[in-house]
């Protein structure tokens, strides 16, 4: 079982409708960002630990990917190497954004 805290969309929804303050961090690689974003921060997998510079400590982070699966190795690794304890898996990553959110969204 994985230590990795999650956010469902639809309290990421939420905090979007109701202004909480957060950053989202998108691992996808850059031809998925093209098809679909929730117009986060694009930091590939590859780089974030290289980049944890640009992950906010001050507010909730959602990292997010397509399923989930990237965003949770790459948290695990985040608290890991750079001590971080504010960041949040979107549970079934952008697609289950698509599927529960905005259904008009094209996922890669």
């Amino acid at each position: 079982m994985s230590d990795v805290r999650e956010i469902t969309p639809e309290q990421l929804k939420s905090w979007m409708d109701e202004c909480v303050e957060h950053q989202i961090i998108d691992v996808r690689e850059i031809h998925e960002v093209n098809v679909s974003n929730l117009g986060g921060l694009h930091i590939p997998m590859a780089f974030c630990l290289a980049r944890k510079n640009e992950i906010r400590r001050d507010v909730p982070v959602v990292v997010h990917c397509r399923s989930g699966a990237r965003a949770e190795a790459v948290i695990s690794a985040l608290i890991a190497k750079g001590d971080f304890d504010n960041l949040h898996n979107l549970r079934g990553g952008i697609t289950a954004w698509a599927a529960v959110v905005d259904p008009t969204m094209d996922v890669a």
